[in-house]
């Protein structure tokens, strides 16, 4: 067997991974082969299938619904002696995200804020302190209770005012005693 070559099928092993070449095969009277895909077959299958979906959402929705209301039905009062909902509430101060957690506004009103995230708070609190930092308030109006200059106004009326300064550039009368800020140097005439 030493120097023989196998052939295999009887085919040349080079020519395995060719493809042939199959150009001159034309038949122009097929143009789509029907048994591949049946595409209104699929499409009424998909739409059947969505409709279905749908109504088993609605048919579940509705059943829940009926047993909820049911269950509710069969709940005794409550007695006299329970607590109100407010009753209920942990008190102050509370957690955020916990039942009943709220600010209280400068201006008396509430914002719930229940269940929110967690800087919720600080973006109401913040709103309220660019109000009053900016002297705007609700609707336009000035709150004739709480003095307000903004910010800029106050800047143009220190620039027209002056600022006050102080006489002889901070140094000492003479004959005072050395301060804190001398760190015991005493400046005048009569020491050298």
């Amino acid at each position: 067997m030493a120097g023989s070559k196998h052939k295999g099928n009887g085919h040349d092993p080079r020519h395995v991974t060719e493809t042939p070449d199959v150009s001159h095969i034309k038949n122009v009277d097929v143009t789509h082969e029907a048994s591949d895909v049946n595409v209104s077959g699929v499409l009424k299958f998909v739409l059947g299938l969505t409709f279905l979906g749908v109504f088993v959402f609605v048919l579940m929705w509705g059943m829940f619904r009926l047993l909820n209301a049911q269950e509710t039905e069969k709940e005794p009062p409550a007695g006299p002696m329970a607590m109100t909902e407010q009753e209920r509430l942990p008190p102050l101060p509370r957690l955020q995200a916990a039942k009943g957690f709220e600010v209280k506004l400068e201006n008396g009103e509430t914002v719930n804020l229940e269940n929110k995230e967690p800087d919720a708070e600080y973006r109401v609190l913040r709103e309220q302190w660019d109000r009053r930092l900016n002297c705007k308030f609700e609707g336009g109006a000035i709150d004739t209770r709480v003095y307000c200059v903004s910010i800029e106004k106050a800047m143009d009326d220190v620039l027209k005012s002056g600022l006050p300064a102080r006489n002889n550039a901070g140094k000492p009368a003479e004959g005072a005693p050395p301060t804190a800020w001398s760190s015991g140097r005493v400046s005048g005439q009569g020491n050298q």
